[in-house]
């Protein structure tokens, strides 16, 4: 026992000084560790990963939150420290200090209370490991990162440990707040595109001269980066590819194409495919003219990515049942973003009491304004003539 404690002294005396090993720690995490995905096995249940995914989560929340009391810690220990500093000034010998040798003896109770450096694992299923040891994971939790959810797709936990914060993370961190994007939205945008941080810095520039070269003002590029940040990693010919199929597709100016992409900035980075095929479900379809269609997206341009289903549920709900014309939906195309359910018992309601009246021409006209963007009690009282609880009474049979 004595033999063992006195190598465990020695050993310790020999240890490497702390600059040394953060060093190591630092280019271990850079250059040999990999993070892979975990493969769900065939015994590993659905409530097993979902518990392992809350896990992850409430680590990642309590790192944030140790994070910030810590930072209130350091500010009271500055504030302790100007007040004795004030109180009572003294001067420090670095001299008369003890020196540390190599092989001087530690006590055995010194022996037992040394703790080894945590062994940083080559491959694991989670980040959480490397947190402790990679200042890019830290600094990107302190932005509010998602890595639970980053940490899930494949490759992108292995790019993020090879990245520097000061010469990889930082610049682009740094280039984001001088476009105008909002600290809040930066852990948003990583989060979202990783790989934000893997582009150069020229061509980042480049694609947002471009936007700016379009006439979209400042502020406009700024919050279309936050909303869609994919859209910075998109080429300039294929930025421009973009604003031109929109423009020609649906016959727009150069302000009203400015004006969609600005209301939907993921048009210029989102998939081409539910574009073209709800251009062409609202032409062949659902029999809209192109005028029609140009007024549709411009009120709503959300349009051109809704889910087809629900655009011809809501269209023949309101073509063939409520008997509701062409150019009475273009008039108000807000309807298409409102719920099915919500329109189908808001006019079941109206056909009881007798006023689904949706015919400008008719008595006691409905628009379809008021039907679906009207909340329960005004409709009930406004539009119905009723009370909500009538309406409630009736929602319960169907």
């Amino acid at each position: 026992m004595a033999f063992s404690c006195r190598h465990l002294r020695i050993k310790h005396r020999l240890l490497p000084p702390l600059k040394t090993a953060a060093l190591t720690i630092s280019t271990q995490v850079r250059h040999c560790c990999k993070v892979t995905r975990a493969r769900q096995t065939p015994n590993v249940t659905w409530t097993q990963a979902k518990y392992q995914q809350r896990q992850h989560i409430r680590f990642y929340s309590d790192l944030i939150v140790k994070h910030q009391e810590n930072k209130e810690d350091t500010k009271l220990i500055h504030f302790k420290e100007d007040v004795l500093l004030n109180e009572s000034p003294t001067t420090l010998d670095l001299d008369a200090a003890p020196g540390l040798n190599a092989l001087e003896e530690i006590s055995d109770e010194e022996a037992v209370s040394l703790k080894p450096f945590s062994p940083i694992p080559p491959v694991s299923a989670s980040l959480r490991n490397y947190v402790d040891h990679s200042e890019t994971l830290t600094k990107l939790v302190e932005l509010g990162v998602n890595l639970w959810k980053l940490e899930q797709r494949p490759n992108v936990g292995s790019m993020l440990l090879r990245l520097d914060f000061h010469t990889d993370v930082a610049p682009r961190l740094l280039f984001l707040k001088g476009i105008g994007v909002d600290d809040s939205r930066l852990g948003y945008i990583i989060t979202r595109n990783p790989f934000f941080l893997t582009e150069e810095l020229e061509n980042l520039q480049a694609r947002v001269n471009y936007l700016k070269s379009k006439r979209f003002m400042a502020e406009t590029v700024a919050s279309m980066v936050s909303r869609a940040p994919y859209l910075l990693n998109f080429s300039v010919k294929r930025l421009d590819n973009r604003l031109g199929f929109y423009q020609q597709q649906l016959a727009l100016s150069a302000s009203n194409t400015r004006t969609i992409v600005a209301r939907l900035p993921r048009l210029l980075c989102g998939s081409m495919e539910p574009v073209k095929e709800n251009l062409k479900v609202c032409e062949i379809e659902l029999g809209f003219k192109a005028n029609e269609i140009q007024h549709i997206v411009l009120a709503v341009p959300k349009i051109l990515t809704t889910n087809k289903r629900k655009l011809t549920q809501i269209f023949n709900f309101l073509h063939n049942t409520m008997k509701v014309p062409h150019h009475l939906m273009a008039k108000f195309p807000q309807v298409f973003n409102a719920k099915f359910l919500r329109i189908r018992e808001r006019h079941l309601f109206l056909q009881y009491l007798g006023r689904a009246h949706y015919d400008p021409d008719q008595a006691n006209y409905v628009s379809l304004e008021r039907l679906v963007s009207s909340p329960d009690d005004i409709f009930c009282t406004e539009v119905a003539l009723a009370t909500p609880e009538d309406f409630y009474l009736f929602q319960k049979t169907l």
